[in-house]
């Protein structure tokens, strides 16, 4: 709880009692504070849960979305197209102001569109739509550094289309996200955020 402004009280106190039963009927809010980075906001991404929850500095949860893993699992050596697990950066943040279902080739912004039909003709490709955040490792030897660097795998939280089975592991390693998610987790986060991908969340 937020401390209270002296100022915002009357001087002779008529509405302390009332504030303070005020404050206890206010459930709890559970809290999950940043372990890499105290008092910062965080990422978690869980694998079993298929979703992804946003903290701010306080380890409170401010949004909660459903997504979708690799379908081969977790893992994090090169080629093998699992999601790789530990601790994360968001070390790029590519696709600002791109309107929603904008196809991201190779890193840019392209001004073609993601539409059912163009998915009915490509069934297998998988679509980067919308907004990046680009994941670096952050433990060294196992998601930073030769065969298991999650940046040079391209490891992404990224937009992906409407075929989706959110909340099913489906992707080729990234993590996919509904397009209205992957814009507002984008504007509320900044660059260089924590992200930690646990597989029993």
């Amino acid at each position: 709880m937020l401390p209270v402004q002296a100022e915002a009280l009357p001087p002779d106190g008529s509405v302390d009692a009332a504030f303070v039963l005020q404050q206890q009927a206010v459930p709890l809010q559970a809290t999950r504070a940043n372990m890499r980075h105290y008092g910062q906001p965080w990422i978690l991404v869980g694998i079993r849960s298929q979703s992804l929850s946003l903290f701010d500095e306080w380890g409170r949860l401010q949004q909660h979305y459903l997504v979708s893993t690799a379908r081969r699992g977790v893992g994090e050596m090169s080629n093998s197209y699992q999601t790789p697990r530990g601790w994360h950066h968001v070390c790029e943040k590519l696709g600002a102001g791109a309107e929603e279902n904008t196809i991201i080739f190779r890193r840019r912004v392209t001004p073609w569109k993601y539409t059912a039909e163009l998915h009915r003709q490509y069934p297998e490709k998988d679509w980067i739509l919308t907004r990046i955040l680009w994941l670096c490792g952050d433990e060294p030897g196992k998601n930073q550094g030769g065969n298991v660097d999650s940046y040079d795998r391209a490891i992404y939280l990224h937009g992906a289309g409407e075929h989706v089975a959110f909340g099913t592991p489906t992707s080729l390693g990234c993590v996919r996200m509904k397009n209205p998610d992957i814009i507002q987790l984008f504007d509320q986060t900044p660059n260089g955020i924590d992200v930690l991908i646990d597989e029993n969340s």
